[in-house]
């Protein structure tokens, strides 16, 4: 566990495309979504930093329906870690109810091509698919009631509102991405 030195993505970058298989037997693309705001963001199952994000992930896409779309990508290492198969990814997501896509980064590539280094790691990118906002949820993980600056939630409304980010850049803190050897 530990918090990103630096986000190797900068501001404005153009999205990477992927093609991965998410747990409900689709595979996705970025050509798939119209959202004005598209949030990839590092995920697992096992890290505490990522369980104890859930429920306010499932808040903010219900929040934001039809505004803005979460999509959790993750890259772990499946043999290090069992937890973060896929079938465990898609039996996690049944048991939390995600509202989110779940998708599968078997191959690391696109934790890779986005610079991701923790679990979460965020990536918010506007309706052109420009980064628009990347690193954190907000300012307290362990205790929800305790939040005090919402970084997430303060950059898709701006973004939802045609305005750009008063904050674009945090360090993503949480377990590191568990890379293969």
């Amino acid at each position: 566990m530990g918090i990103a030195e630096s986000n190797k993505m900068k501001t404005g970058t153009a999205a990477p495309d992927f093609s991965l298989p998410g747990v409900d037997g689709k595979t996705y693309s970025l050509k798939d979504f119209s959202e004005t705001a598209l949030i990839v963001f590092f995920s697992c199952n096992h890290c505490p930093y990522v369980q104890a994000y859930e429920d306010r992930v499932i808040e903010l896409q219900k929040e934001f329906q039809g505004k803005a779309r979460f999509i959790a990508i993750n890259s772990n290492d499946a043999t290090s870690h069992p937890d973060d198969s896929f079938d465990n990814m898609k039996a996690r997501a049944r048991q939390r109810n995600f509202n989110f896509l779940y998708l599968r980064d078997e191959s690391q590539d696109v934790a890779r091509a986005y610079g991701g280094t923790h679990t979460p790691h965020l990536f918010v990118f506007d309706q052109e698919r420009k980064l628009a906002y990347t690193g954190r949820i907000d300012d307290n993980w362990q205790e929800p009631d305790k939040v005090t600056k919402r970084y997430l939630k303060d950059a898709l409304t701006a973004l939802t509102q045609g305005r750009r980010p008063a904050e674009a850049e945090t360090f993503a803190i949480g377990c590191t991405i568990k890379w293969k050897n």
